[in-house]
């Protein structure tokens, strides 16, 4: 972690791959920066209860702690990574803030109705959804996709918004919120990533349509579309010479790091965003999207 508030921020990644999938934060080198100890929270977030999924690592754990500083309590689903998980919830907890792990897999609606009854059973309330978790693969030929992956891709990115949000909305008040993660993908498109792109796609319009069908709950829903972040997703899915080059094409010409998106993400949840809903924050390294 670099807590330093002028960041050296790496413009070129050495190469490496995880094998194992989804990937593995405590071994990535080098490790993304989830945290500014700089950072001035002001309670934006004090009193709030927050469901993260893939609160565990990446863009998930920057998006945990910054929450925590700001004064909410905090579960966090994840698939399997435990020990990242753990890690994360010292962070939380350090804070001065609860923090609740639910280990499964979203894709399943039956679990994803057990993480609602959980943090109800925990907390009593849910006024902060982030759908954050996602998977991809990279396939250069859409004959490279199976059926299965196809499934897989769309059941984690897609499918598991439609079950959380199905079970949680009756939970949530007036004046809660609700935020999906897409991507840059989802506006340009990625010739290596057709059914990840496709399903970001998705994400988008989905946020647009849940945002209107919401408005009357004064229920916000609302997105982040980020570009190429430092995230153990990366060297899980893609080659050691892809890894290496990764973020590089930006007009910025570096990857980011989860704690520059994770402030989008605190200010789609408090009040200062009272009046957008529908809406995409782009933090994608300057690529021109108009979307």
């Amino acid at each position: 972690m670099n807590n330093n508030p002028e960041f050296d921020f790496i413009e070129k990644l050495p190469p490496q791959h995880q094998d194992r999938k989804p990937g593995i934060e405590s071994v990535m080198n080098p490790r993304p920066i989830y945290d500014n100890e700089a950072y001035k929270h002001c309670g934006k977030l004090e009193g709030k209860v927050a469901i993260i999924t893939g609160g565990d690592s990446g863009i998930g754990r920057a998006i945990s702690v910054a929450y925590a500083k700001e004064g909410a309590d905090v579960a966090i689903v994840y698939f399997d990574e435990h020990e990242d998980a753990e890690e994360t919830k010292m962070l939380v907890e350090k804070e001065g803030k609860k923090c609740l792990l639910i280990s499964g897999d979203i894709g399943e609606e039956e679990f994803c109705n057990s993480v609602i009854k959980k943090v109800i059973d925990k907390f009593s309330k849910i006024d902060i959804l982030v759908n954050n978790a996602a998977t991809h693969y990279e396939d250069t030929d859409i004959n490279g996709i199976s059926k299965e992956q196809l499934i897989k891709v769309f059941s984690t990115n897609v499918f598991s918004i439609f079950y959380l949000v199905k079970a949680a909305v009756d939970h949530m008040k007036p004046g809660s919120t609700i935020i999906n993660n897409a991507s840059v993908t989802a506006y340009k498109g990625n010739v290596d990533l057709l059914d990840y792109s496709s399903s970001k796609g998705a994400v988008v319009t989905l946020t647009r349509s849940l945002a209107l069908a919401f408005a009357d709950r004064k229920i916000r829903v609302n997105g982040v579309a980020p570009g190429p972040i430092w995230t153990p997703l990366i060297p899980s899915c893609f080659k050691e010479k892809d890894v290496a080059e990764f973020g590089t094409q930006t007009p910025l010409g570096r990857v980011g790091q989860p704690v520059e998106v994770a402030p989008a993400f605190v200010f789609l949840a408090c009040n200062d965003s009272s009046y957008i809903t529908g809406q995409m924050i782009h933090v994608n390294g300057g690529y021109i999207i108009n979307g």
